[in-house]
């Protein structure tokens, strides 16, 4: 039984980042690639993958479609919470003032934290809600493509 589990819970993990790679995110899983990516110069954003029930589920179609906007992050990257824990804990380790939240957003600037969008926020909305929420903190950071 155990082992049918692992299996299965292997394929999630695999579909989930499947997902969020096939949309334009670059997977980071060291905390040296985190550290590199999240000082480039520019706006990041930073998706907190999670096979976290139903928000996760939310979180990535959101983090497909909020990107096709006139407006967006020059970068796109994830850590996948739960799996690359040294990759997910330096990730946050920029995210000040916010506690860890799975699935979520973390859009910075120049290394430095601009807005968060928590799993609160995301949990019980649909997707398209999310994607307005993302889209309304491009329009405040991001610069018009």
């Amino acid at each position: 039984m155990s082992m049918d589990f692992n299996l299965f819970m292997n394929d999630i993990v695999k579909q989930a980042r499947q997902e969020i790679v096939s949309a334009g995110y670059k997977e980071l899983k060291s905390s040296d690639e985190v550290g590199e990516a999240l000082t480039q110069k520019g706006t990041t954003l930073v998706m907190i993958n999670s096979v976290c029930g139903c928000a996760g589920g939310i979180a990535r179609p959101a983090a497909a479609y909020a990107v096709h906007y006139d407006k967006r992050p020059d970068h796109l990257v994830t850590v996948f919470a739960g799996q690359d824990k040294e990759a997910t804990e330096k990730a946050r380790s920029y995210f000040t003032g916010f506690p860890p939240s799975s699935p979520s957003f973390a859009l910075l600037k120049d290394g430095k934290i601009c807005s968060m969008v928590e799993r609160h926020q995301i949990e019980g909305y649909d997707p398209a809600t999310v994607v307005a929420k993302l889209q309304q903190e491009f329009d405040k950071f991001c610069e018009e493509i």
